[in-house]
């Protein structure tokens, strides 16, 4: 996630538009937790960010951090337990330490030269209880290493310039023998730690001590916790304002805000549409909008709904090209820009976060106007997400370009969509098989013509390819699962000549290829395994004995002409003998030539026929 956009929207007698674009990196900004964020980015976006002139340079060193909800929540509860045990701030205080051993003569003699120092300053400050700062700061034991301080209104010495294990002997002199003297550490503004040794009174002063010293620890990491939550103070903003949020094609932008600034994404997409709506009540999609809209679907005829199509189609004003043909804007839009910002607007700077944003608002202002909505007739104290033009139109999200549906954010509930025309056939779950682990360069295209070869023309409707290792192909028939599975079955037990040159070999070589029905697909996808490619996914998930979809076995005591797919091709090869020209008056109906069998091969023919019978 390395860019954000907002657009704020204001309504006078015609729309204003403020462009603002924020670099957003996550960068670990909380000292005391060891975690960090990590993200994935395809070499492919990374490329494309970079041919649009995106400044990675200012994004990563520049850009603002932040903190989710979830991660907020998060590190209150770490500084919650770092609260009450006390631990960071009052080690001595904490579980009894171990004590450290003095290997050393030099150890020996630092400790007792650390005793004999911490006694007779702690005799002269009784002797002395009302020394005032002055008198302390000048006194025979302020040294380089011994600064003598107040803290919290009680006498201290500030200790500098000591090794971490001359720390260590020092806190173990002190438990030792001095329960009036307690070692302190405290952070400064920099994070940078200060160790002091501070006198007290009795026990009590001790506690007491201790509480104020963690209640200042306290409020100072909380403070820093607020700091780290960066951007995401503006999408709470949002969020309380409980304005309308427009965008275009926006379920996937959403699902990323979502995941990005409140927490991890739910487990159910019911869950994630009532999640948002909580959050962002009124979500208009204009992509949705103008396929709902008869008016605007009239006005688009067979126009791209693609984003910058649909800009310069209802924003001749701001983008217009020769020979392109606009349409003219209803709606009078005025942006309020700096000179770099209207530079990026006349060139038409598409993909940079602010002038998509832009782009989406003039979108939306034009399509209001063609669906009645009047902007000139609205008051300041009117919602525009109230009007009840606009009101059917919003909350509802298309999950995918072609899903033929809508979801619904009120409810969570995902039904068809009336407006749509439905460019690929619906799925049927029955009919689909998943293929995965084929060799590398097959397209879904190739596999389409090896199968339909096989089982004719019309057998396949649909090919899907999740990836470079994966599709998923729907049959016309629900019969032909089976016989796509049991061929495959035979195809990789026989080692024949017939099996190299069948046209389903190019899918099995390699012999890594795997088949499986559609409920297999749906436990690989929800399983916790997550691999780059689909295919080391469904390995990892899979095993051929229980998860790969298997025609049923053929007994091989059966009838004479069952035994297996490759048997009845032969069958059909002796047809298609009978009927060539070429072949022999003399020739017996039952002889199979070669070439007889790569014609039929090539030609695709089906695979039932006759019985070959030698006589």
């Amino acid at each position: 996630f390395l860019w954000g956009h907002l657009d704020l929207y204001r309504n006078p007698s015609f729309p204003l538009f403020e462009r603002h674009n924020f670099f957003i990196f996550p960068r670990k900004e909380l000292p005391y937790d060891s975690s960090s964020h990590e993200f994935l980015c395809q070499t492919t976006s990374l490329d494309f960010l970079a041919k649009h002139q995106f400044d990675f340079n200012t994004c990563f060193h520049e850009g603002i951090s932040y903190l989710s909800r979830a991660q907020e929540e998060e590190a209150l509860q770490k500084l919650n337990v770092l609260h009450h045990d006390g631990i960071s701030a009052f080690p001595n205080t904490s579980k009894q330490e171990e004590d450290v051993q003095l290997k050393s003569t030099a150890d020996l003699l630092f400790s007792e030269r650390m005793k004999i120092r911490f006694n007779e300053w702690r005799d002269a400050i009784s002797a002395n209880p009302r020394v005032d700062n002055h008198k302390l700061g000048s006194n025979k034991f302020t040294t380089d290493q011994f600064q003598t301080v107040f803290f919290k209104m009680r006498p201290a010495i500030m200790l500098d310039g000591f090794t971490s294990h001359q720390l260590k002997l020092i806190q173990q002199v002190l438990r030792k023998n001095f329960r009036d003297l307690m070692y302190v550490c405290t952070f400064g503004e920099d994070e940078t730690s200060e160790r002091r040794v501070v006198y007290t009174d009795n026990n009590e002063d001790s506690i007491l001590l201790m509480k104020d010293v963690q209640e200042d620890l306290f409020r100072r990491r909380k403070a820093k916790v607020e700091s780290a939550i960066g951007i995401r103070h503006v999408i709470d903003l949002i969020a309380s304002e409980r304005k309308l949020i427009v965008g275009h094609s926006c379920f996937l932008d959403i699902a990323q805000v979502y995941s990005k600034f409140i927490g991890p994404l739910p487990s159910s997409i019911k869950e994630f549409a009532l999640a948002i709506n909580r959050i962002f009540p009124h979500v208009v999609d204009t992509r949705h909008l103008m396929s709902a809209s008869d008016a605007v679907q009239h006005l688009m005829r067979q126009k791209s709904k693609a984003l910058s199509s649909a800009f310069s189609l209802l924003c001749p004003a701001f983008h217009s090209t020769a020979g392109e043909a606009s349409i003219p804007a209803p709606v009078r839009i005025e942006v309020e820009a700096d000179e770099t910002t209207l530079s990026c607007f006349a060139s038409g700077a598409k993909h940079e976060a602010g002038y998509d944003a832009f782009m989406t608002g003039c979108v939306f202002a034009q399509l209001c106007a063609h669906i009645g909505v009047k902007f000139e007739d609205f008051t300041p104290k009117e919602n525009l997400e109230m009007n009840k033009k606009m009101k059917k139109y919003i909350n509802l999200l298309p999950p995918s370009f072609n899903s033929g549906t809508v979801l619904d954010l009120r409810t969570g509930m995902e039904r068809a969509d009336a407006c749509y025309k439905l460019r690929y056939p619906a799925a049927v779950h029955d009919n689909i098989v998943l293929i995965w682990g084929f060799q590398s360069g097959l397209s879904a295209k190739d596999m389409k013509g090896c199968i339909c070869k096989v089982f004719g023309p019309a057998s396949v409707t649909t090919v899907f390819s999740i990836d470079s290792t994966a599709v998923l192909i729907q049959f016309s028939k629900q019969e032909s699962v089976n016989d796509f599975m049991d061929l495959k079955a035979t195809l990789e037990k026989q080692d024949s000549a017939i099996s190299l040159l069948h046209p389903l070999s190019t899918i099995l070589e390699g012999g890594q290829t795997r088949a499986a029905n559609y409920d297999t697909y749906r436990d690989i996808c929800s399983s916790s395994v997550t691999k780059y490619f689909f295919a080391d996914q469904a390995n990892a998930v899979c095993s051929a004995s229980d998860t790969e979809l298997r025609g049923e076995n053929v007994d091989a005591g059966d009838a004479l002409g069952t035994n297996s797919v490759l048997d009845e091709t032969a069958h059909t090869l002796v047809k298609h003998a009978e009927g060539t020209k070429h072949c022999s008056k003399k020739q017996d109906a039952t002889d199979i030539s070669c070439q007889d069998i790569l014609d039929a091969l090539q030609d695709g023919k089906t695979l039932f026929g006759k019985q070959t019978r030698r006589t």
